[in-house]
């Protein structure tokens, strides 16, 4: 039985409930976040002279002639999160729904650098279409630069019906509690600090055996880029894995299967990189494989390029090749390169690897948050066209007033029914061309539709189509 999307009745009843929301954005948006914190079991948002987590977060944002305007977060946490909430009443098919999105995103990342800075800024953004979806954004460093969505592009959007999953409950629930637990380079530098002290054994037993440092670091880059090969599906699925075996990939399989027979082994992971090298059908794992570029697998008949392993270097490599490879910081691959270089090839080239601290101290004011800047400004002015592009095809698509009366109730009673959501007033006369006087008789038709069963009024003034 998978426990992870075992629903409960409370996550089913709240699930019910928003589905069907028809509210206002001010009605809806703040009993929404309320029911969610209960849903978690987090503490609700409550207001203090702190200002630290509450509803309508007042702040001053500033503008670049020097004034200054009031603002109001919808929702906030200090040191967590920025809450901005929506209720979209068109279809998250259309390019609108997009449109409001992508323009909420904008607004909470301006309130975020609006914030004071002895706050500092909240790793999260939360923009929120009350009862469909919530996006997630992070930005770790909280250093000002762009927060992107989280945890990836793909799966960044929770849909109202995901809650039941309990591993997206508890994301949430991180983000209220502790949301740099969720910062992925966290479990990164946890998982490499774990590899390397494995790899850091396997190497000192190989160099103690006789084996020179430089073919030992070259033997083990292969082995670590099988590893991340096979993790991120460029080399074949274990035929295995379905079965007794724990491997992922063909190579931890080659290693699961001669553990006591090196000799085997040796002649193996040799065939397996050469093949690696020319692409084509590998005797070593009976199966098609990929053409890899690169110096790293040439030569498979020089000296030291698969060695001799003996049993407890084998579970070292199979220890290795069990870590999720996708988590493991690329650096630990700079620095077996440099093992790998004999030392008058290393002095030729200069190659020393710097670790990623250091890298990012330069990189990030330097390149990264300009880019950033500039892909800033692309999105605003991406903004600005799309809503210049949506008026003038919005006005195209407009329908005709209809001439007479029977005609107008039956157009009216159309764009009620093809609406996903209610229609206020203004929305449904947006959708007919002109301003006459027509505009005047339409509350009246709308009175006739909910009288004759086609329609159905909500308390906030709008209407649902019913067939």
């Amino acid at each position: 039985m998978d426990l992870t999307n075992t629903t409960n009745p409370r996550t089913e009843q709240f699930i019910q409930r928003w589905h069907q929301a028809a509210g206002s954005e001010l009605a809806t948006a703040q009993s929404f976040v309320i029911e969610l914190c209960e849903l978690l079991g987090v503490e609700r948002p409550h207001a203090t002279a702190d200002q630290d987590y509450m509803f309508e977060r007042p702040l001053k944002e500033g503008h670049s002639d020097g004034s200054e305007s009031d603002r109001r977060v919808d929702c906030y946490k200090r040191g967590h999160f920025i809450l901005e909430a929506k209720k979209v009443n068109t279809g998250s098919h259309t390019k609108s729904y997009s449109h409001t999105l992508m323009g909420a995103h904008a607004q909470a990342q301006n309130y975020a650098r609006a914030l004071p800075a002895a706050e500092g800024r909240p790793p999260i953004i939360m923009v929120v279409d009350v009862g469909q979806v919530i996006q997630l954004f992070a930005e770790f460093s909280r250093t000002g630069g762009n927060y992107i969505p989280f945890p990836d592009p793909r799966s960044h959007q929770i849909k109202l019906q995901d809650l039941r999953d309990d591993k997206i409950r508890q994301r949430l629930r991180l983000i209220w509690t502790d949301p740099m637990a969720l910062d992925p380079s966290r479990a990164n530098a946890q998982v490499t600090r774990e590899v390397a002290s494995v790899l850091a054994s396997v190497a000192k037993s190989l160099e103690t055996d006789g084996h020179p440092p430089h073919q030992v670091g070259a033997f083990l880059t292969r082995c670590l880029f099988s590893m991340f090969a096979e993790d991120v599906g460029l080399l074949p699925a274990s035929e295995k894995a379905a079965g007794k075996s724990e491997g992922k990939g063909a190579f931890t399989e080659l290693l699961q299967t001669h553990p006591h027979h090196p000799p085997t082994l040796q002649r193996m992971l040799q065939a397996l990189w050469a093949d690696m090298d020319h692409g084509g059908f590998s005797a070593a794992l009976a199966r098609e494989v990929r053409k890899f570029n690169g110096k790293l697998l040439k030569a498979s008949q020089s000296e030291g390029y698969a060695l001799l392993l003996s049993g407890n270097q084998i579970d070292g490599l199979l220890t290795a090749a069990k870590a999720n490879w996708t988590e493991v910081e690329p650096a630990i691959f700079g620095t077996l390169l440099e093992r790998a270089l004999d030392p008058d090839e290393r002095h030729a080239l200069g190659a020393h690897f710097t670790p990623r601290a250091y890298v990012d101290r330069l990189v990030v004011p330097t390149v990264i948050n300009p880019l950033r800047a500039k892909w800033s400004d692309t999105q605003a002015a991406t903004l600005v066209l799309i809503g210049e592009h949506d008026a003038l095809n919005a006005e195209a698509d407009q329908l005709a007033w209809p001439v007479t009366l029977p005609e107008q109730i039956k157009a009216v009673a159309d764009i009620l029914s093809a609406a996903p959501s209610a229609l206020d007033l203004e929305a449904i006369a947006a959708q007919f061309k002109g301003k006459g006087r027509w505009r005047e008789s339409l509350p009246v038709i709308l009175e006739t539709l909910v009288a004759i069963g086609r329609a159905q009024i909500y308390r906030d003034e709008k209407w649902m189509g019913l067939s």
